[in-house]
């Protein structure tokens, strides 16, 4: 009876190995996007806290921002450095967060696809427009 039993039942598949439909070495992008999350978010605390204690509290409020305070700022390494890294390191972040969003939501294939270039477009044009406007201000314009 055993043997007609064991006959009987289904056949099962093999499991499903690692590299099974990949050839090569598996990456780490989702590890490094995950550190990369918290270390930018972390940088970030400090830059963005920092700019909010700069700009509001110890150099008299928002009332005095106008463009003569930006062109003097931005005439400082130091602060286009800051507002660089700020800016690089948000969008990044962001774009990361919502890259996440966009895999975990889209279920369509196509539509995860086009959803993650039309984010990558706007971050590059973000970022590239930001930089731009940072390193070739010209305070003799106003």
């Amino acid at each position: 009876m055993t043997t007609e039993t064991a006959a009987e039942a289904p056949l099962l598949e093999s499991p499903r190995t690692r590299s099974s439909g990949r050839t090569g070495q598996r990456s780490n992008h989702e590890l490094y996007s995950w550190l990369f999350m918290r270390v930018s978010g972390l940088v970030l605390v400090f830059l963005v806290l920092g700019h909010l204690l700069i700009m509001n509290i110890l150099d008299g409020g928002v009332q005095r921002i106008n463009f003569g305070f930006v062109a003097g700022r931005w005439s400082s390494p130091f602060w286009q450095v800051w507002d660089l890294l700020q800016l690089w390191l948000a969008q990044l972040h962001g774009a990361n967060g919502l890259r996440t969003v966009i895999n975990d939501y889209a279920e369509r294939d196509q539509t995860r696809f086009w959803l993650k270039m039309l984010l990558y477009a706007a971050s590059v044009l973000i970022l590239f427009l930001g930089t731009l406007v940072i390193f070739t201000f010209d305070p003799s314009i106003g």
